[in-house]
């Protein structure tokens, strides 16, 4: 048999060259690079997107309490209780047997009115004072009687 001599490896390699080893390393690290890059971009182009949802968000919580608050006041309006309510503060009315009393603010002088009672008038009774179309217009325009040019 032959025996076959033992090769150590050649340990002078030229310098300029590189193996494969290592040219697959520089390859997964500049994926992973570009990855790293791709997915700090992406995270950043969110950043704004995420801060409007926030925002959104809040804007709907204070919606949804507005809108409690409406149906809350819509059922009271809806009830006989406000209905009552409106009808003695603005309505001033009273149920049968109250007395409604209307404060009046001091320094507020109010004069009683007293209601008119109805009088029948006769037409051929009730006397016509003559006087001239212009005087009537003059006191209507001037709420002076006329003046006298006789």
């Amino acid at each position: 048999m032959t025996q076959r001599k033992f090769h150590p490896p050649d340990l002078t390699r030229k310098t300029g060259q590189f193996s494969g080893i290592q040219i697959l390393f520089a390859a997964i690290l500049a994926i992973g690079l570009f990855l790293a890059i791709d997915f700090s971009g992406r995270i950043t182009s969110t950043q704004p997107l995420i801060e409007a949802h926030e925002r959104i968000e809040v804007e709907i919580d204070r919606l949804r309490r507005e809108q409690e608050a409406l149906i809350q006041q819509r059922d009271y309006v809806r009830s006989d209780a406000y209905v009552a309510q409106w009808a003695r503060s603005e309505g001033r009315m009273a149920l049968p047997g109250e007395l409604l009393v209307i404060p009046v603010p001091s320094g507020v002088v109010v004069a009683a009115q007293p209601t008119p009672d109805p009088v029948a008038v006769n037409p051929a009774v009730a006397p016509v004072q003559s006087q001239d179309t212009w005087a009537l217009w003059w006191q209507l325009f001037f709420d002076t009687p006329p003046p006298d040019f006789r």
